[in-house]
């Protein structure tokens, strides 16, 4: 084992192994803060954004709503869940808003901000957000795709915390 390895917990190994196993990569989410901040910082490097994500990936409000979203979207996958409910979530239903709910314990933990790059970046669904809402796939993604939208947002809240000197220090 290596001191990388212990230094990670096991809750944040397995959010990180879902992520990857459902498809989306550090990459994917980095390109999304690009994407909403890149306008306000020219010189943003996409290492400043992967930065960026894997502080906020280090946050056990946001492990914890990675494995639950993505749990729940697999038993959906597998029809586990008793009706209404799998319906629901199979279907993604517009007024369900539970999914909004666990992505909002993420996109404050850098600020309000992270509510309106939230907001914004959930409308316009660029790159792997796109990707995770095409229901072609055959996967369910009605958490995922707000999860990962909502680490986008506080990534992107980090980096403007950071700009102005007030991001924490991990």
């Amino acid at each position: 084992m290596t001191a990388e390895d212990r230094s990670i917990s096991v809750l944040e190994k397995t959010a990180r192994e879902w992520l990857t196993d459902r498809g989306v990569t550090i990459d994917d989410m980095a390109e999304l803060v690009h994407y909403l901040q890149s306008k306000y910082h020219p010189s943003l490097t996409m290492e400043d954004c992967r930065y960026n994500v894997d502080q906020v990936l280090k946050k056990r409000e946001v492990q914890n709503a990675i494995v639950t979203g993505i749990q729940l979207d697999k038993l959906a996958e597998q029809k586990k869940l008793e009706e209404p409910l799998q319906s629901t979530i199979e279907v993604d239903e517009g007024l369900y808003g539970v999914d909004e709910i666990i992505a909002f314990s993420i996109v404050n933990v850098y600020g309000s901000i992270g509510f309106t790059n939230y907001g914004y970046i959930d409308k316009q669904k660029p790159g792997i957000l796109q990707a995770l809402n095409d229901k072609s796939s055959g996967q369910c993604h009605t958490f995922l795709d707000d999860i990962v939208g909502a680490i986008a947002a506080a990534a992107s809240s980090r980096l403007a915390h950071s700009a102005v000197g007030e991001a924490e220090e991990e």
